[in-house]
């Protein structure tokens, strides 16, 4: 093994603490060709199929890839804005959003870079930035409010990958979940009472979860488990009665059976049974992107106007709106409790003061710099 070095390196270096956020990724442009590298990346990561290699391979290769992009790269043309990707323009303003909350809460600052664990900007590169940076203490975000292998596994699978290359690791604090933390409870409570002041209410609320294989419930994952008490918590926030509200799961790919119900089903199924209005909202997701916009933006308001449906209305993800950033930034504040970076009663000069001297002991036993 090969380890990447410090070149950089100086002995009165400020220690930062890092703050990677990290979301699925996208694209570098609505079209086949980048759709396939990105689907090519995304789908053979074991953490996400859980399929044997070989057969995967010949499945992926000989038929997803061949099919699937140009669907996919349509889809992505009907939400791709002048700045592109919606989840990677979105996520951006996340990250400026946080880098200035959290300047107010931490008083030697923290740096906050995005990683996406498919595509651009990859992971690898965030961290990257993040040790230019001087970071050596490394807090890991991942935008999935419910745990699951599929994402914030794999998530911590690339970062550990990264930091195996490296001579000094930072010290490192993963966030696995934060699906009932009563802030983001109430951040999309309070988006869903938004929506709804300045109309009539629908008749029904729609929790729409991305979905997984059930095979993957099965064998432990805590998903299902943790989407079932985020739509719980906001019910009884919302107080909504039992059929006033439901939990579905979008998204599903093949002939597997995946978490139920399935979305696009529940919503023909009320749109037929007289259902005439019904809100949709997608708890799993922290920034709106293809499948928020389109799958259920779109798509799925088709569905269920033509199966006899009148109103639909899909309430937007969190994205950077205030609550939701104030919430994450303490979030990582009360994760990163008891490092240096965040205490109270950190004093500048004195490290300042200290640093120098280390500069100088290291100069004076040889140290280029």
């Amino acid at each position: 093994m090969k380890y990447r070095g410090e070149p950089d390196y100086r002995h009165d270096s400020p220690e930062h603490l890092g703050i990677l956020l990290v979301n699925l990724g996208t694209p570098d442009e609505p079209t086949p060709k980048a759709v396939r590298r990105y689907l090519a990346e995304f789908l053979w990561d074991p953490r996400v199929v859980e399929t044997p290699r070989w057969l995967w391979w010949l499945i992926l290769h000989g038929i997803i890839l061949r099919v699937r992009p140009y669907r996919s790269a349509a889809a992505y043309r009907q939400v791709w804005t002048d700045q592109g990707s919606p989840l990677l323009v979105n996520s951006r303003h996340q990250v400026k959003a946080l880098q200035a909350a959290l300047e107010q809460r931490i008083p030697s600052g923290a740096q906050v870079e995005l990683g996406m664990s498919y595509g651009r900007p990859a992971i690898g590169e965030a961290l990257g930035a993040l040790r230019t940076g001087g970071c050596r203490r490394l807090l890991v975000l991942p935008l999935y409010p419910q745990y699951s292998a599929t994402t914030s596994g794999s998530v911590f699978d690339a970062v550990t990958r990264e930091l195996s290359t490296w001579r000094w690791i930072p010290e490192l604090r993963f966030i696995n979940q934060y699906h009932d933390e009563r802030e983001y409870v109430a951040a999309i409570s309070n988006s869903i009472r938004r929506s709804w002041s300045g109309r009539s209410r629908s008749k029904r609320l729609l929790f729409s979860f991305h979905g997984v294989p059930r095979r993957y419930l099965l064998n432990g994952d805590p998903y299902h488990c943790q989407c079932q008490k985020t739509a719980r918590l906001l019910a009884e926030d919302l107080h909504l009665q039992p059929e006033e509200w439901a939990v579905s799961f979008q998204s599903r790919v093949g002939r597997e059976e995946w978490l139920t119900p399935y979305t696009d089903h529940l919503l023909k199924e009320w749109g037929q049974t007289g259902v005439k209005s019904v809100d949709v909202i997608c708890p799993g997701f922290a920034a709106d992107c293809l499948e928020t916009l389109e799958e259920i933006g779109e798509q799925n308001r088709d569905f269920f106007l033509q199966a006899g449906g009148k109103d639909y209305h899909y309430i937007p993800c969190l994205n950077d709106q205030p609550d939701h950033i104030n919430f994450l930034a303490t979030l990582v504040q009360r994760h990163a409790c008891g490092w240096p970076q965040v205490a109270a009663d950190r004093d500048e000069a004195r490290l300042e003061a200290e640093a120098s001297a280390a500069l100088a002991r290291a100069t004076a036993m040889g140290a280029e710099r």
